[in-house]
């Protein structure tokens, strides 16, 4: 699909111009004369300014500010105050164009106005945007546009963005104390084995005498750290970069969401977090009035999870074939029976999108709870590896010391 400058004339006589999305001109002639334009000229789009060269990367990477989730949050929060006070959407886009600060998001919404006067929907607009607007947004505006809720779209999606936001939040808090330790004892660990045990070992050599397995252990460590400091490094860099080439295929990153789900401590919080979303997804798509399997096919992008997204994709699959969501759920194996039960009584009053909130709000204060405790669980396993760490370098360096001293005291 390529893009194409249009001029014509309304019925009015008057003269429009454009851009659209179409595979050729004549597709783009068929739908100018089905929106009562008639085409005068229709030729490939080839930007502003005849074509004028676009920033390089570097120029962009150092110039242009990113749009922030925060920005797109702001925007669902002003386009539903805007648009329940009546103003026409064209009119919101302008103003909102006014008041940014940001160059980048301006530009979007200056793209977003040329968009819907060149005849597209809203939605349709904001797909050519995809690195700011997930799918799951365009799905919920486009339900909106369908529905004629389009005010209530963008009041539940700042709610659910808020909801996003403040995790990250949490999370980034409660881990940044942990963090800074594991970096201070890995520095540590360095320094230690580049500088300070290489200057026992000169100490050591003069002793002409058996030195104890744990001294042997941490001068042999020490010795190829200094020796081969460059094939760490590389086998290091070839670590992180085989992972990250790893989880970008399929089976991949399905085998390591997977796993995350179960790591120590924070498995349980990235676990209920996926189901939290999940369900919110779910009553959202459901509340804003989505068909029940096209709401599976868009919360199956959102919860940002190979394995979860098997499991809705599997739910879907059930659903599809004629089977109720209680009985796909429990096959789903991933919900606890206080959740089934709720889907059950939501299914049987016809309120599941009341009691998929319910869930969302339950897994919520989970996370929640268990973000607040993150760092006193992580605190004693830090000071167990800290004082392991402190015991092996005090008995592999002090040792032959104590071994000395008292072969000295007893000649």
């Amino acid at each position: 699909m390529a893009t194409f400058s249009y001029k014509g004339r309304n019925a009015h006589g008057d003269q429009v111009q454009g851009t659209l999305d179409e595979d050729d001109s004549s597709a783009v002639a068929d739908r100018l004369i089905n929106m009562g334009v008639t085409p005068i000229e229709i030729t490939p789009f080839r930007g502003k300014s005849g074509g004028a060269a676009k920033p390089d990367w570097i120029t962009r990477t150092f110039t242009e500010k990113p749009v922030t989730p925060m920005d797109v949050m702001l925007f669902s929060r002003q386009m539903y105050t805007l648009l329940k006070a009546g103003v026409p959407i064209l009119r919101a886009l302008a103003g909102l164009q006014e008041s940014t600060h940001n160059p980048t998001f301006a530009a979007m919404l200056q793209d977003l106005r040329e968009s819907l006067d060149s005849g597209r929907e809203l939605s349709a607009a904001l797909r050519r945007h995809p690195k700011i607007f997930s799918q799951f947004y365009i799905s919920m505006v486009q339900v909106g546009e369908m529905t004629g809720m389009l005010d209530q779209s963008f009041t539940r999606l700042y709610a659910y963005l808020d909801f996003e936001r403040d995790m990250k939040e949490r999370i980034t808090t409660a881990m940044r104390y942990p963090m800074f330790v594991v970096i201070a004892m890995g520095i540590a660990i360095v320094i230690i084995n580049i500088f300070v045990i290489p200057s026992f070992a000169k100490v050591y050599a003069g002793f002409h005498a058996e030195l104890p397995a744990v001294t042997k252990l941490l001068l042999g460590f020490s010795a190829f750290m200094v020796n081969y400091w460059m094939l760490m490094l590389g086998a290091l860099a070839a670590a992180v970069t085989g992972f990250r080439y790893y989880i970008n295929t399929r089976n991949g990153r399905y085998n390591w969401d997977k796993y995350k789900l179960h790591l120590p401590v924070i498995g349980s919080i990235i676990f209920k977090a996926t189901l939290s979303r999940f369900a919110r997804g779910m009553a959202l798509t459901g509340k804003s009035g989505m068909p029940i399997l096209q709401g599976m096919n868009v919360v199956g992008l959102v919860v940002d999870n190979e394995f979860m997204r098997s499991r809705i994709e599997q739910m879907r699959d059930g659903v599809e074939r004629g089977e109720s969501i209680l009985r796909t759920a429990v096959a789903a194996g991933v919900f606890n029976p206080v959740v089934l039960q709720m889907i059950a009584v939501g299914e049987e009053s016809g309120d599941l999108d009341g009691l998929m909130f319910e869930v969302a709000e339950m897994y919520e204060q989970e996370v929640k709870y268990e973000v607040a405790t993150l760092s006193s669980k992580i605190e004693p396993i830090l000071i167990v590896c800290l004082g392991v760490l402190v015991l092996v370098l005090a008995l592999g360096v002090f040792l032959p010391m104590w071994d000395l001293g008292k072969a000295a005291m007893h000649p």
